[in-house]
């Protein structure tokens, strides 16, 4: 009969199984962390804020939603994201067109830097009554979505165009390339870690920015609208529900592109996971 010796696990080993022991799936904490604030939350309804009637529990505004249901929600939430949508398109649209003016003119970078902080420094409430007067209707909520985007997808592109391995450019430029595909094998690919970061924040960014919109009045529709009607009434277990189901959008939006540039960029993803 063989005798089969098994050698004693290594120091190396018994670390390795005593950390994946510890580990906890990501999922968990995030779930912890929800039921501690629902907990809170109940616990300063009934106690801290039981007379002023600010804090309805948890209980009374998820039966609100469920009273309101569909016919206030659905209309109300295509309206807002229509508007946030169309101004996420067009101030991305616009913040990436300059970053790429500023890659083919470099002389253009401080012009183009200057112009992301103007349109980050300038108050949303202070532009939104002039374009409100100037074009009115949806206009509003489009631009100042709009507006809320471009300096984050600028910076990013700006950053991430920046990042491009000097060796892999001039490796293509030996090989004959063209500036065009120096552009498309090396500076697009290093940029777009960069650029989808800056997009998952711009998403629930553009939510704000059309929510303000449709609160500076001349829309009849809108989870804006919805909220200031709610708050008029003092209706504060309505008000908390549409606070809560946009907050669930803009945070979907932020979802949606963590998800894109988990598989657009895995290797990013690796290297975040490592450090």
């Amino acid at each position: 009969m063989t005798d089969y010796h098994v050698a004693p696990p290594t120091e190396q080993e018994l670390e390795a199984r005593t950390k994946r022991s510890f580990e906890r799936p990501r999922w968990l904490a995030g779930v912890i962390g929800v039921l501690g604030i629902l907990a809170l939350w109940s616990l300063l309804a009934v106690t801290v804020f039981a007379d002023g009637g600010g804090v309805p529990t948890p209980w009374a505004v998820v039966a609100k939603m469920g009273a309101d249901g569909w016919s206030l929600y659905g209309p109300n939430s295509a309206v807002t994201v229509s508007s946030a949508a169309q101004g996420f398109l067009w101030g991305n649209a616009l913040a990436l067109v300059l970053a790429g003016a500023v890659l083919v003119v470099p002389q253009l970078d401080g012009l183009a830097t200057q112009l992301g902080v103007i349109s980050y420094c300038m108050p949303l409430t202070a532009i939104g009554p002039i374009i409100q007067i100037v074009f009115g209707g949806r206009s509003t909520s489009i631009f100042l979505a709009a507006v809320a985007v471009f300096f984050t997808t600028l910076i990013g592109s700006l950053l991430g165009l920046r990042a491009a391995d000097r060796t892999s450019i001039d490796l293509v430029a030996a090989y004959g390339g063209s500036r065009l595909q120096q552009l498309l094998k090396v500076r697009i690919v290093s940029a777009l870690p960069s650029l989808l970061a800056a997009l998952m924040i711009a998403a629930p960014a553009a939510m704000l920015g059309a929510i303000i919109g449709e609160y500076l009045g001349g829309v009849d529709s809108g989870l804006g609208v919805a909220l200031t009607n709610a708050q008029q009434q003092f209706d504060v277990p309505r008000t908390w529900g549409l606070a809560i189901a946009t907050g669930a959008i803009a945070g979907a939006g932020y979802l949606v592109f963590s998800l894109v540039s988990r598989v657009v960029t895995p290797w990013s993803a690796g290297q975040e996971g490592t450090s």
